[in-house]
């Protein structure tokens, strides 16, 4: 778990991402939060079927580059979005983040401040050198978070744009 002023980051265990894919407040009730509306995304509900709940399940891999972390507000007392790392670090130290924000909670700050938070925590690790991040060219929102958090535009595919930050 790691911390800022106002919010809690919380990386999830098997169990936990369970609860959280049912959706039915059980997460909130473990944590002792108020109930969240959750917004999983057709594509976070394949990533945690395919990719996120087989990998945390698997003792072999570090869970906390392959779960989903919870973004709490503790003024809110309630979960406002969520974080992960797709994975383990690259053989160049390469890692990718993906967040989302719930939508009563965008424009607040929130996320700017987590992945803020992630980068931090992301330069103590020995075998991170650097985070990329991937935004579709008309999401201004999801771009701009990572602008205020120094990620530099490295590149496009598609209709995505690529960003990308060195952190040692």
């Amino acid at each position: 778990m790691i911390e800022t002023e106002r919010l809690i980051l919380k990386p999830l265990t098997h169990d936990q991402l369970l609860k959280y894919i049912k959706d039915d407040h059980s997460l909130e009730q473990e944590f002792g939060l108020l109930p969240t509306k959750k917004n999983i995304s057709p594509t976070l509900q394949q990533a945690l079927e395919e990719t996120i709940l087989p990998n945390v399940f698997d003792k072999d891999k570090d869970y906390l580059y392959n779960t989903l972390w919870t973004i709490i507000s503790k003024p809110d007392n309630k979960i406002v979005g969520d974080i992960s790392f797709v994975g383990e670090p690259d053989p160049n130290g390469e890692i990718e983040i993906g967040y989302g924000t719930y939508e009563e909670f965008r424009g607040k700050g929130f996320m700017t401040e987590a992945v803020g938070r992630i980068i931090e925590w992301a330069k103590a690790q020995p075998k991170v050198k650097s985070i990329f991040a991937s935004t579709a060219k008309d999401n201004v929102a999801s771009y701009s978070i990572l602008e205020k958090n120094n990620f530099v535009h490295v590149g496009e595919v598609d209709d995505m744009m690529v960003w990308k930050i060195l952190i040692k």
